[in-house]
């Protein structure tokens, strides 16, 4: 979109602010020239035709989308979502530009992480929607609210090799037009008959608690087709799938008789008051999972760590020399990245597990005994804690193992440890802002999950479920936009070659932070394939100077090549007003905590045969 389409003078931050009540998180910038997120250009209303007064579809679809909550759309414009595009252009809902489709939907999830509201990301036809689809599965697994709205090749053309043509002819239609794996919900809108009931299932879906991503495709001539009739108001309501009062009499008895643990998931990054009131009235170790850290606090006594993926071998130790009788699963699957599906995780006597989604327990342990509760945490915990006896029949542990962590002091020569630079993060951006932090799949994940301590909930972002890279490298512009306030992405030199929105941040001045590990390498698949056994891995990436990138994208950055450098770049780029990348050249040849994801692929068998050895 050129600066020329923008007839007004409000920035994406300045609107979010207006419509949606939003305020600064802490962080107030001025900006020489031109305007930012904290003080930036305005969407996108534009003189109405006197003459054109009847709405169309496509203004019927934006409608909608506002009074659903939406308050920003990303995507790229152009060929058969221009009726589409020009709508939205018009209406309140910001509109911001980005550099590739993945990279809008990555943002998309992030900024509803950041802002609790739904988020559209748009495309055009043929690649628009493919690209968008590794985004949209991060959506999907991350549990995000994203609308997906596309266009899709005309009726009387389909099959006879229209550009760019979507249809049957050119890619399948399930599961990318209709519901399934990747859309909760997902049609074609070849009518306007159809908006009442597109209407009433955006609404019903997004008041839903837990995530829901929709596709809404409309062909181009159908956007532009006048509405013969005013669509009417969807009205329902929804409650909170709730435990019976003989569920939680049973958890009281089983929580109340025998040695129990508490494991939280990301599910209940919504009940950390609860969480923690439990815990601090039983005396019960707490452990998270890597999506989970920070619902409880890393510093207090009775947490003994992170579980799964670059977890801490303080929770195998409990799980050993403490074992509890029972665990309290709240809000996670206990899938592969949080669990490893490793036997010492299964206590004694099994599983409690909470989850809004009834599907989930008994999933990742099939075999172990769990009493399934289908109910929002947050208010199973205030259930339970009103039933829950002051004195239980046995007693907590009261030494708990804690985390392990590195305590290396910066040095004056060599390259930069990711421990060394793990602890300066910790000092200068966890404990001196209030800052979103996100790691990028990879061992930036790896350093930061295993290393950085959160106190509270929502600071830390990963993804687990698709793991893309890519992800942070691009949602962290929508965190940022989202919160309004910085945000900040640990990532590796890979990712940020593989897709960034340097130039999207550049564009509407989001003070976005990236921090890259350069190590020259796709440093985590060098060291865990040796590990694996496999040999002769090309791994290494040619030597970038992101910061150079940087300021010729227009942002600003510092290259850092030793430890005691590290704090006063990572302060410059927290104080810095316009996108800042921080390229740190990192050594290469500190093992990352990885261990227990190499050992878990070596059970499923991912190592090298005799026979591909030369």
């Amino acid at each position: 979109m050129s600066t020329e389409s923008i007839t007004k003078t409000t920035n994406p931050s300045q609107q979010l602010e207006r419509k949606a009540g939003f305020q600064p998180n802490h962080i107030s910038h001025e900006t020489s020239g031109g305007s930012s997120i904290f003080s930036p250009p305005s969407p996108n209303e534009q003189p109405v035709d006197s003459e054109s007064t009847q709405v169309t579809v496509g203004e019927a679809v934006v409608k909608i989308l506002e009074d659903a909550g939406v308050h920003c759309a990303f995507g790229i414009s152009g060929g058969g979502i221009g009726p589409f595009w020009a709508a939205l252009n018009r209406s309140n809902i910001q509109l911001l530009h980005f550099r590739h489709e993945s990279g809008a939907a990555f943002a998309a999830t992030e900024t509803y992480f950041a802002s609790g509201r739904p988020v559209v990301v748009f495309t055009t036809t043929g690649p628009g929607i493919t690209n968008a689809i590794t985004g949209l599965f991060a959506a999907r697994g991350e549990g995000a609210k994203v609308i997906l709205v596309s266009a899709i090749t005309p009726a009387g053309n389909r099959g006879r090799w229209a550009c760019q043509e979507t249809s049957a002819h050119t890619m399948p239609l399930s599961g990318i037009f209709t519901p399934g794996p990747l859309f909760n919900y997902a049609t074609i809108l070849e009518s306007a008959d159809q908006l009442p009931e597109i209407a009433r299932r955006l609404a019903q879906g997004l008041a839903q608690p837990g995530g829901f991503v929709v596709h809404i495709s409309i062909p181009t001539p159908v956007q532009t087709t006048p509405l013969k009739a005013p669509l009417p108001e969807p009205g329902f309501s929804h409650a909170l799938p709730v435990a019976s009062e003989e569920a939680i009499a049973e958890c009281v008895r089983l929580l109340s008789e025998e040695s129990f643990g508490i494991w939280v998931g990301f599910g209940a990054r919504h009940a950390a008051q609860e969480i923690l009131e439990l815990a601090e009235k039983t005396g019960v170790a707490v452990m998270t999972s890597p999506r989970g850290k920070g619902i409880f606090p890393e510093n207090h006594p009775q947490y003994v760590g992170v579980t799964g993926f670059s977890g801490h071998l303080s929770v195998l130790t409990y799980m050993q020399e403490q074992r509890p009788q029972r665990l309290l699963v709240l809000g996670t699957r206990l899938g592969e990245p949080t669990s490893f599906w490793s036997p010492q995780m299964v206590p004694a006597d099994g599983f409690v597990h909470v989850d809004i989604d009834p599907e989930v327990p008994g999933v990742a342990y099939p075999s172990a005994q769990t009493f399934s509760i289908h109910s929002e945490v947050k208010v199973f915990l205030k259930m339970l804690l009103k039933h829950l006896p002051e004195r239980l029949n046995w007693s907590p542990t009261s030494m708990l193992p804690r985390p392990e962590g590195y305590a290396n002091a910066p040095r004056i020569n060599g390259l930069v440890r990711p421990d060394v630079l793990m602890n300066a993060i910790q000092r200068v951006i966890v404990e001196g802002s209030d800052a979103i932090i996100m790691a990028e799949a990879g061992n930036s994940f790896a350093w930061a999950t295993n290393l950085l301590r959160f106190t509270q909930p929502g600071r830390y972002r990963i993804s687990t479920g698709v793991g893309a890279m890519g992800h942070a490298v691009t949602g962290v512009v929508g965190a940022s936009l989202g919160r309004y306030g910085k945000a900040v992405a640990i990532v590796g030199d890979g990712a940020m070659l593989m897709n960034n929105e340097i130039s999207t941040a550049v564009r509407f001045e989001i003070p976005t932070v990236w921090i890259v590990l350069n190590d020259g390498r796709y440093n985590m698949c060098a060291q865990g394939m040796a590990l694996q056994g496999f040999k002769g891995v090309d791994t290494e990436i040619p030597n970038t100077d992101f910061a150079l990138m940087a300021k010729a994208m227009g942002a600003d950055g510092i290259r850092v090549n030793t430890e005691s450098d590290l704090e006063a770049a990572l302060e410059k780029a927290l104080l810095s007003t316009v996108p800042f990348v921080v390229d740190v050249s990192i050594d290469s040849t500190q093992a990352a905590p990885i261990g227990g994801r190499i050992r878990s692929l070596i059970k499923q068998g991912a190592i090298e045969s005799k026979g591909d050895q030369k």
